[in-house]
């Protein structure tokens, strides 16, 4: 798993793909095909871009063929949407399947050849259209009247959308004829609508859709948005007919009733679907929308009738998927990162580029063998995919565009953080000392005051025990003992001895500041407390799936993903730390009152409260006012909007408070806010309510 979701990884070619040597690593790839399946059905931000999804789908493919004893029930290779799709109460009149992908010439061609096999004869016609990057959905039509809108779902049944896809462009509320059919077509936004969207959205206070498709099904899915963007629809194909048509004459039907339907090439041999591929490709940039390839499908219904479906495509069509969309900016500069375990890699730093529909500044560059094979250099106009989940990375430099003066980069000869050896037997170096590299940095933030919070063990301490060869990692502390510490230079035996003892104090302290010690990627100190309070055990956490992840308020795909591979990497370090008698287990607090309802910071259905605290709060520093939030019932937030119920307002306060003051959201000041808790801690309901009228 580890391997799978480092963001230093390079992408997989679908069309090179190889299988999986080990079993876990392809449960791991199908978990995270699941993940980022979830989120392009849901509408949430990108987890994963198109060509890693497609690289990765194609490796679990190679492995299921060569390796079927692991292949997982419900694996991803047979589900429509590889499983992602959410699935609603709207049963399908008929399966909505998804299509299976080729990338380039060949494999379309070998398409085309397994299809005349099936059918034992030419193919009477292919047509060729966009794939539009958009969120599939089947309109109902009854007497020519839109009564019904559904997403796809899991292919056999989807989500009630009906209202908020009755605002599409293209999708019109009765049909020129007073028939009954289902169209199916895809709802996304154009270039133009994705601007304005963006504005609706920032100015509501909330943070920026990442990407067109994003944007269109967070929008059809969320019919509680206090803005209407924009949203378009195009048709792609017609049932309930009473005789199948060719796909030809049904797109021209459909524009006749007022549909808006897919630009389509009626072709009769492959090379004009290659040719009509290669035109699509060219205006790919001009369309005005998002597509990430062609569709080519058999024209008439008596091929399509011939060759069938499978269980989660048909045979009759199938996606000519585009390259991963690349982009060209200016290398800044190349730096060097040691990470966690001692891995030293090399980061291209960026001039900002949009790639994907994401911002991004940096870039990997896997290993330093990689960066002498990609051939770039600081300076140089260089070329960026999104490769990974996060970083996108760099294939390689314009190089007519290479300064005169640039010169090739130098790899470090020791390790950058501790100077020591560096280990370049595998592609991947490390520094020798491994974890030790840098115990320092992680052992100064496991005593933290935020954290364990272990009074006395400075820097000073903590590298002297580090120097002595004592402690390689935060387990280790647990062994020192008074004779130890007091040998130390400048530490005596009171010293030592109340060291220890706090210490041996901190294994006391709750999972979430555990969880916060440990440093795990993507999981500060807020979400140590949910993951916390919603597993209650580490034994829980650690045994979750991406998807049980999933369940914690603001766990998306992507950190689910990334929490989880952390997990893993920490499972070594945490069963030492448990075998010293370190807690692993959240307090239940108990409930001031008969249900959970009566906390002061939660709604009357029993939510919590969206609640922003900006100043000091006297007795509270910043992370234990947002820990009292979440005592009192409430969601803590760093940003005010529309959603936000209550501010607190200390000294110091800024802009949030203006911005509260003008949206007319209720501020409650931080002296009463810490009354709010003492009086909710001492169980006096009638001094909390008096805060609260």
């Amino acid at each position: 798993m580890r391997d799978l979701v480092d963001p230093v990884d390079p992408v997989v070619d679908a069309a090179e793909a190889a299988p999986f040597e080990d079993a876990g690593e392809y449960r791991a790839a199908v978990e995270r095909i699941r993940g980022a399946a979830e989120a392009y059905y849901s509408g949430s931000d990108l987890a994963m871009d198109d060509a890693t999804y497609d690289g990765l789908m194609a490796r679990v493919l190679a492995t299921e063929a060569t390796r079927p004893e692991w292949k997982e029930a419900g694996s991803p290779t047979e589900a429509v949407g590889a499983g992602g799709g959410v699935v609603g109460d709207i049963v399908h009149s008929e399966p909505m399947l998804s299509l299976d992908n080729v990338f380039g010439e060949d494999e379309l061609r070998k398409w085309a050849e397994r299809l005349e096999k099936i059918l034992g004869r030419p193919v009477s016609g292919y047509t060729v259209e966009p794939k539009i990057d958009g969120l599939a959905i089947a309109a109902r039509y009854t007497d020519g009247v839109l009564t019904l809108v559904a997403t796809r779902g899991d292919g056999f049944a989807g989500e009630d959308v009906t209202a908020q896809a009755r605002r599409a462009a293209g999708l019109p509320a009765r049909l020129r004829q007073p028939v009954t059919v289902e169209v199916r077509g895809e709802v996304f936004m154009t270039d133009d609508d994705f601007v304005a969207a963006q504005a609706m959205r920032t100015g509501n206070g909330e943070p920026p859709f990442a990407h067109p498709r994003s944007a269109a099904a967070g929008t059809l899915r969320a019919p509680k948005r206090p803005y209407d963007a924009p949203l378009s629809f195009l048709a792609y194909s017609v049932h309930g007919i009473p005789e199948p048509m060719a796909q030809s004459a049904a797109m021209a039907w459909l524009a006749e009733l007022g549909t808006a339907t897919t630009a389509y090439s009626l072709c009769a041999t492959v090379e004009e679907v290659k040719a009509a591929v290669e035109a699509i490709t060219a205006a790919r940039g001009t369309l005005g929308y998002g597509v990430d390839g062609a569709v080519v499908k058999a024209d008439q219904p008596a091929d399509r009738a011939g060759a069938g479906s499978s269980s989660r495509a048909p045979r009759w069509g199938v996606a000519y998927k585009f390259p991963a969309d690349t982009r060209t900016t200016k290398l800044l500069r190349i730096e060097v990162q040691v990470g966690r375990t001692g891995v030293i890699t090399p980061v291209a730093v960026l001039e900002p580029v949009q790639v994907g529909g994401v911002i991004v500044t940096s870039a990997t560059l896997h290993n330093f063998e990689d960066l002498v094979r990609r051939n770039v250099r600081a300076g140089d106009t260089v070329f960026v995919r999104r490769a990974g989940d996060v970083i996108p990375e760099v294939t390689g430099a314009q190089l007519d565009l290479r300064p005169e003066d640039s010169e090739p980069f130098e790899p470090p000869a020791a390790c950058p953080r501790c100077g020591g050896e560096i280990d370049r037997s595998q592609k991947r170096w490390r520094c020798t000392q491994g974890r030790a590299c840098g115990a320092n940095i992680s052992l100064e933030y496991y005593v933290a005051r935020t954290s364990m919070d272990i009074e006395g063990l400075g820097d000073r301490i903590l590298q002297a025990v580090v120097t002595a060869g004592l402690v390689t990692d935060p387990a280790d502390l647990y062994d020192l003992d008074v004779p130890t510490l007091a040998a130390l230079e400048r530490l005596g035996d009171v010293s030592a001895t109340k060291l220890v003892n706090n210490i041996q104090g901190s294994k006391s302290r709750p999972l979430s500041r555990v969880l916060t010690a440990l440093g795990v990627r993507m999981m500060g100190r807020s979400m140590s407390r949910r993951l916390a309070a919603h597993f209650g055990t580490m034994d829980a956490l650690l045994a979750a799936s991406v998807d049980e992840l999933q369940r914690v308020d603001g766990v998306g795909p992507e950190r689910a993903v990334t929490i989880a591979a952390e997990l893993v990497e920490l499972t070594p370090l945490i069963t030492k730390l448990a075998a010293r008698g370190v807690n692993m287990t959240e307090p239940r607090g108990a409930a001031p009152a008969a249900s959970a309802s009566a906390l002061p910071l939660q709604r009357a259905d029993g939510s919590p409260m969206t609640v922003v605290v900006t100043g000091a709060v006297p007795g509270l520093t910043r992370d234990e006012g947002n820990e009292a939030v979440e005592r009192l019932g409430g969601k803590p937030s760093g940003s005010v909007s529309k959603k936000t119920d209550l501010v607190v307002v200390g000294d110091g306060a800024g802009s949030k408070a203006t911005k509260a003051e003008q949206l007319g959201i209720r501020i409650l000041p931080a002296d009463r806010f810490a009354t709010l808790l003492q009086a909710h801690d001492a169980g006096d309901q009638d001094a909390v309510a008096d805060i609260l009228a």
